[in-house]
């Protein structure tokens, strides 16, 4: 779906109007309060949430295109930005220039009723009357009466509140079930009753004609109050079956109502917290302009599917892997024009996004690009170094275990690191968000060329379908979604491939264990008997493994709960359930039980990642004293011995009197920068392999790559410096 068309744009600028409301009223009330009297330390936070609020809002204009609010932000901004630097101080003077530019702002965009803007208008007076301003803010609320601003906060408690209900829907259900049994065991004790009263009164029968007809003898008095009872006994039964069946049929109508009504409330709430993929995508045409600028390459993005709708929640936590996968896409894939060309392709690079709807409430997210692909002889090259596959397993392995391997924390095939790219952290972030959503992502290496990644998400959050089963005494859920069956093998049917048990389905060797050893629980026998498993085939990430349960106890809806702050990550648990008779059952974590899977018996194929050798001896080069000091510290603090020199010339001394393991390096710096000592190092024949990181505060894309030139292993810029990222370039390199 084409995202200029009219109607989005509308839809955008209505968006946008509150936003800027939201935005204009947060930055008034900030000036305000800088008119006060404030506290010292209180004056940067507020001067840093009003830049905020400011080049928020600025990035909100260029997003529906209009050039002068964004141009005015922009004045704002860096009188702001001088202001956080203290290039010049805060005074009455400034605050009422910065309450004169939050008031032109308003004017401006209350002057706005299309994408077309009106010529820019003159600064209104130095004093302006705050009915005026607030009536000027007010103006920007969408002008319906068939709409009401409400928080999505709120909205969200709403939302999870009817979720809630669901307990109640389950419950309901569980106790009309309980009823028709209770009615089953009641109708049939009032069978027998009947029965044992059919049969005692042929009794009383036959003994009143023998005694009445022979001797006139009446019955025993015991024997005759057992008649009596077994009569009650019958009359009772059938009274309690009456009552009983018209519980249960008032137990299955109320459960009707409340699930009809619990079901209708819960859709509508999602209804209103459901939002277009539009309103994620919004960013990318911008996002992809500016990487391909700033890389040197031109792009084209398509996007298709944008009206369908999902779980605002799960907008929002897919907008850092989208964001990975577009950098990837144009840092790794897509060529530069003239080497484009050079391979028969057109100069312009193009980038897909389309989304589809899905069975079973899902979708699908397809980017795929027409790049350069994925060298899968780096991949398997990355793998083995970082210690991920061991060599005799790499014959083993096959395309998509391959591609598999580049969601490993860590992997990269990337010639150079830098400050956004190249960590090889971006897939395994994409992995992590995508499979804590519920869903899976495949990398994908079309016949034409490139790369795709197929995503699969739920449209919802609250509640699925799950797989009840049974270890013991223990029940827990998995996901339906992630179950591809369930199956009864002989246990003559278990075989030994690659030093790991495995079953044989349609034809092919499925991984086999036992999931109580994956969860640490002790071994109950009860499901199993001497002759057959059961098993739950589970499908992740393009594997299979076959668990083995006590019991299978059925597929039902359950509703998914937190396990809050304090349990936030645990293994193998992905959340929890309560099901119809009030028992708290764990909700199992798919991804997680497969890598539990990996570490429990032998491990053929995998090895365990290599431990960094103590005392690893490290050179920094670098002519700060501060900043020297500052990496010292950070280096040492991590267990590594450091040497430091102040320039290149006496970091070459170094280098050919000692050992050192790897060398980070500043770049400018007197007698000999780091580029110049990077090449150096690369001309010298005994250090030619010493893997080098250059940290700088030159951040341009001609000095990054001047630095892949010169033949720098990783370029960190210090305005984005994180010692953890530091810390991790070093383990990688060595």
């Amino acid at each position: 779906m084409p995202l200029n068309n009219e109607k989005f744009i509308k839809h955008l600028l209505v968006t946008f109007r509150i936003e800027a409301e939201e935005h204009l009223q947060a930055m008034a009330a900030l000036v305000l309060e800088l008119e006060q009297p404030t506290p010292a330390e209180r004056l940067p936070q507020l001067v840093e949430t009003l830049f905020r609020e400011a080049h928020s809002l600025k990035g909100a204009a260029r997003s529906v295109g209009l050039s002068e609010a964004e141009a005015a932000c922009a004045e704002l901004e860096s009188q702001l930005a001088a202001l956080k630097r203290k290039d010049i101080a805060l005074s009455p003077a400034l605050l009422q220039t910065l309450d004169r530019r939050i008031d032109a702002l308003a004017h401006l965009l209350t002057s706005e009723a299309a994408v077309a803007l009106p010529a820019t208008p003159a600064l209104p007076p130095a004093q302006v009357h705050p009915v005026e301003r607030f009536e000027r803010l007010a103006s920007l609320a969408p002008e319906t009466s068939e709409t009401v601003r409400i928080s999505t906060a709120k909205l969200t408690t709403l939302l999870v509140q009817a979720e809630e209900l669901l307990a109640f829907k389950f419950s309901a259900g569980h106790l009309a079930g309980e009823l028709r049994t209770l009615q089953t065991e009641v109708s049939d004790w009032k069978k027998a009753c009947a029965k044992s009263a059919r049969e005692v009164g042929a009794l009383r029968r036959v003994r009143e004609r023998i005694g009445n007809g022979a001797h006139g003898e009446a019955l025993p008095p015991g024997v005759a109050r057992l008649y009596d009872a077994v009569e009650r006994d019958e009359l009772v039964a059938k009274s309690l079956h009456e009552r009983l069946s018209g519980l249960q049929r008032t137990a299955e109508r109320e459960r009707r109502l409340l699930g009809g009504i619990v079901d209708s409330l819960q859709e509508d709430m999602k209804r209103v917290l459901m939002q277009p993929f539009a309103a994620l995508l919004e960013l990318l045409p911008k996002l992809v302009r500016d990487l391909a600028r700033d890389s040197g390459k031109e792009v084209e993005l398509q996007l298709e599917g944008a009206v369908i709708e999902v779980d605002r929640r799960i907008l929002e936590q897919m907008k850092d892997p989208l964001i990975h996968l577009v950098r990837n896409a144009i840092d790794h894939g897509i060529e530069p024009p003239d080497e484009r060309v050079r391979r028969g392709k057109s100069r312009q690079g193009h980038l897909t996004l389309v989304i589809t709807p899905q069975d079973a409430n899902q979708v699908e997210l397809l980017l795929s690009d027409d790049g350069a692909g994925i060298d899968l002889h780096q991949v398997k090259s990355a793998a083995l170094k970082l210690g991920l596959i061991t060599p005799e397993a790499t014959a083993h392995l096959g395309r998509q275990d391959l591609l598999a391997l580049a969601f490993e924390s860590g992997l990269s095939t990337s010639a150079i690191l830098t400050d956004i790219s190249g960590r090889g952290l971006g897939l395994a972030i994409v992995r992590e968000k995508v499979e804590k959503l519920g869903g899976s992502v495949v990398i994908e290496l079309p016949e034409a060329g490139g790369t795709a990644f197929r995503i699969i998400l739920p449209t919802t959050l609250a509640n699925f379908r799950g797989l009840v089963v049974a270890l013991g005494e223990r029940q827990f859920v998995l996901p339906s979604r992630s179950v591809e069956c369930v199956a009864r093998v002989p246990v003559t049917s278990v075989r030994t491939v690659e030093n790991r048990e495995a079953i044989e389905l349609a034809g092919e060797a499925v991984a086999l264990a036992r999931l109580s050893d994956v969860l640490g629980l002790p071994t109950a026998p009860t499901g199993m008997t001497a002759e057959h498993l059961s098993v739950a085939v589970l499908a992740s990430a393009g594997k299979r493994i076959a668990f083995v349960v006590d019991a299978v106890l059925g597929d039902q809806e359950v509703l998914v709960k937190g396990l809050g702050p304090q349990l936030r990550r645990v293994r193998n648990i992905a959340g929890a359930t309560v099901l119809g008779a009030g028992t708290l059952v764990p909700i199992l974590g798919v991804p997680d039980l497969f890598k539990s899977a990996l570490r429990v018996g032998p491990r053929a194929a995998v090895a365990a990642p290599r431990a960094i050798a103590a005392r690893q001896s490290l050179l920094v080069v670098e002519d700060s004293i501060t900043s020297r000091a500052l990496l010292k510290n950070i280096l040492e603090s991590s267990g590594y011995a450091v040497n430091t020199a102040v320039d290149g010339v006496d970091a070459l001394t170094l280098l050919r009197t000692g050992h050192f393991d790897l060398v980070i390096s500043d770049v400018e710096m007197p007698r000999m920068d780091g580029f110049e000592l990077t090449a150096r190092i690369r001309q010298d024949k005994k250090l030619a392999e010493l893997p080098l990181v250059l940290v700088t505060a030159l951040e341009s894309r001609e000095h990054k790559e001047r630095g892949i030139d010169v033949g720098a292993n990783a370029y960190i810029v210090k305005s984005s410096f994180d010692q953890s990222n530091l810390l991790e370039v070093i383990r990688r390199l060595i």
